[in-house]
């Protein structure tokens, strides 16, 4: 069983930054694929990026952030992140941490494990 908190969320301008964390606990965090997936007020759930599990740390975005986020991990801290940059004032939303063994496949939001969210608020 694998716990998901995140940090990192909170109020900023547009053009601004954010670096959201995804602290993990248990299971063997190393062997998950960990994704970032955004549900904005009234909306359903959005892919935002991913990252492969393992040492391979492959990296796969959404369109609508591609060039401004960014995924990465530390395995040795068990936690992910996600830098994002350049904010939209339609990247408001509630941003959820992931987790689904690297083997398993599936939907761009189908996932075993899920955070609590963070709100990112980008104001005009």
């Amino acid at each position: 069983q694998v716990q998901l908190v995140e940090s990192g969320g909170g109020l900023v301008q547009a053009g601004g930054s954010l670096r959201l964390s995804c602290a993990a606990s248990g299971g063997t965090f190393s062997s998950y694929a960990v994704a970032w997936v955004r549900q904005a007020p009234g909306k359903e759930r959005e892919f935002v990026a991913r990252i492969s599990g393992w040492s391979a740390g492959l990296s796969y975005y959404a369109d609508s952030v591609k060039g401004r986020f960014t995924v990465s991990r530390d395995n040795a801290k068990n936690t992910a992140y996600l830098q994002m940059n350049n904010l939209k004032p339609e990247d408001t939303a509630v941003y959820y941490c992931a987790a689904r063994p690297a083997y398993r496949g599936g939907s761009d939001t189908s996932y075993d494990y899920w955070g609590q969210g963070t709100q990112v608020t980008v104001s005009s």
